[in-house]
C-alpha cells in the first residue's frame, strides 16, 4: 500500500470484492479504466509565448450508464490521480443509486497564473480536443480549479461544435446557462445530512466538537449547516493555515472574514495552528474536506476524533485507516459522504434533458432523500456483515456494477 491514490483504490476494490463474493472477471474488469485519453493543448499566452499543457480524461466504467463529472485544473495532476478519481466516481454513482459511470479528467495547470482570457481559451481548447463527449456518452463537471464559469465556457464551446443546444452535456453550469439550483452547495449539504444521520445513530450529541480541514465550497457549507444545527466547530483550516478555539468558532462571522481577507488565518478570538494540526485537535467529529491522502500512518495516532466524515476524495490512506480502526474510530467513506455533488449533477442532467427546471426546495429535498437512502443501505450492510462503512459502501456498489455487467453480457 502507498500514497498513490489509484493503488489505494485498487486495495479497497480487492478487499470489498472478497467480502461481497464478486466474480473474479468483474474485479479484473474494474482493475483498469475502460478508456484513457491523454492529449496536449498548445496555446499562445497573452504575451505571445507558446505553452503546451497536458490534459487527461478517463472513462472508468460505464456499465451503469454514461460516464460523468469532474474536470480539475491543478499543477500536480497526473494520470494515477485521474484514474483513482474516475474509479471513486464510478463507485460513488453506484452507492448513490445514480444510473451513471465514473469519469474524471483535467489539465495540468495552475489556473491562478492564467489571465481570464488565457483561462477561457484553455478551457474551450480542452473541450474542442476532448475526443469523446456528449450527454449520452461523457458529461464533464467542475472540480478543483474549475467553476460554474468554466463549465459555461465548456457548454458554449461544445454547442458551437455540435451546432445545437445540449445543456445536459456539461454539469455544474450557472443557472443562466441552464444549470441547476444548489449545484455549488450540494457536496457540503450532503455531508451535513450524513453527519446528522450518523451522529444520531452513534449517539453523538448536537453539541459535539467538529474540526474541518478545508474551507472551500464543501467545508464552508458543511461548517455553516453544522453550526446552525448546534454543533460546535472548534477548528477550521484552509491552504494558508488553521485556526482553533476550544469554545467554538462563529461560522457566519468567519465566512464574512474570509470573504474580506481570502483566508481563515488570524480570525479574531482564535489560536493560529497549521493546516495539518487541524486534523489533530481535540474534537468528536473530523471533516477532512480538502485533498486526498492527508491522514496516513504517520499522523493517524495523533488524531483524536471519534468520527471521521470523508468530505474530500481519498483523505485516508489504507495504512492510516488501519491505525484509526484499531483506535475504534468510525470512518464514513468519501464515496458516501461527498456524493451529494454527484447526486445533484444527476439532477442537472435530468433537468437539461427534459427542459424542466426545479426550484431549490425540490433539489434539496431530493438530495436529502437520495443521500439518506444511500446511507441506510450502507448501514444495513454494515450491520448484516459486520464490516466497515467503507467496505459496506463498496460492497453495495460492486454488487450493482456486477449485475449490470452480467446483464450486458460483459462477464
Amino acid at each position: 500500500m502507498s500514497k498513490n491514490p489509484f493503488e489505494n483504490s485498487l486495495h479497497t476494490l480487492h478487499e470489498a470484492a472478497k467480502l461481497a463474493n464478486i466474480e473474479p472477471n468483474v474485479v479484473k474488469m474494474l482493475e483498469q479504466p475502460q478508456r484513457i485519453f491523454e492529449f496536449t493543448i498548445p496555446m499562445k499566452m497573452d504575451n505571445g509565448e507558446l505553452k503546451i499543457f497536458t490534459a487527461y480524461r478517463v472513462h472508468y466504467c460505464d456499465a451503469l450508464g454514461q460516464t460523468k463529472d469532474g474536470v480539475r485544473f491543478v499543477p500536480d495532476l497526473d494520470l494515477d490521480i485521474v484514474k483513482a478519481l474516475g474509479f471513486w466516481m464510478t463507485i460513488k454513482h453506484a452507492v448513490a443509486g445514480i444510473p451513471a459511470g465514473g469519469g474524471k479528467g483535467g489539465i495540468k495547470v495552475d489556473p491562478s497564473k492564467l489571465s481570464e482570457c488565457e483561462l477561457e481559451r484553455l478551457t474551450r481548447a480542452f473541450i474542442r480536443k476532448l475526443p469523446v463527449k456528449g450527454a449520452w456518452v461523457d458529461v464533464p463537471g467542475a472540480d478543483i480549479g474549475t467553476s460554474a464559469k468554466t463549465q459555461a465556457w465548456m457548454l458554449d464551446e461544445l454547442e458551437e461544435i455540435q451546432g445545437f443546444h445540449s445543456p445536459a452535456a456539461i454539469n455544474d453550469k450557472p443557472i443562466e446557462a441552464n444549470g441547476t439550483l444548489y449545484s455549488r452547495e450540494a457536496t457540503g449539504t450532503g455531508a451535513y445530512f450524513l453527519t446528522r444521520e450518523v451522529t444520531r445513530d452513534l449517539g453523538i450529541g448536537k453539541g459535539a466538537r467538529v474540526a474541518i480541514q478545508g474551507f472551500g465550497n464543501v467545508g464552508r457549507i458543511a461548517a455553516r449547516m453544522l453550526f446552525n444545527d448546534g454543533y460546535k466547530v472548534v477548528a477550521v483550516g484552509d491552504i494558508f493555515g488553521g485556526i482553533y478555539n476550544a469554545n467554538g468558532i462563529e461560522i457566519p462571522t468567519l465566512e464574512d472574514y474570509v470573504d474580506k481577507t481570502g483566508a481563515v488565518l488570524d480570525f479574531p478570538g482564535t489560536k493560529k495552528i497549521s493546516t495539518a494540526e487541524v486534523l489533530e485537535v481535540e474534537c468528536d467529529i473530523l471533516l477532512p474536506a480538502a485533498v486526498q491522502s492527508v491522514i496516513t500512518d504517520v499522523n493517524a495516532d495523533k488524531i483524536k476524533a471519534k468520527l471521521i466524515m470523508e468530505c474530500a476524495n481519498g483523505p485516508c490512506t489504507p495504512e492510516g485507516e488501519l491505525k484509526l480502526m484499531a483506535k475504534g474510530v468510525t470512518i464514513i467513506p468519501d464515496v458516501l459522504t461527498n456524493c451529494g455533488s454527484a447526486i445533484v449533477c444527476s439532477f442537472e442532467r435530468t433537468q437539461g434533458l427534459t427542459d424542466t427546471y426545479w426550484d431549490e426546495e425540490t433539489v434539496v429535498n431530493k438530495l436529502e432523500e437520495r443521500i439518506v437512502k444511500a446511507y441506510k443501505e450502507t448501514l444495513a450492510t454494515v450491520r448484516a456483515n459486520k464490516v466497515t462503512y467503507r467496505d459496506a459502501a463498496w460492497m453495495n456498489a460492486l454488487i450493482k456494477i456486477q449485475k449490470a455487467m452480467k446483464a450486458r453480457g460483459w462477464v
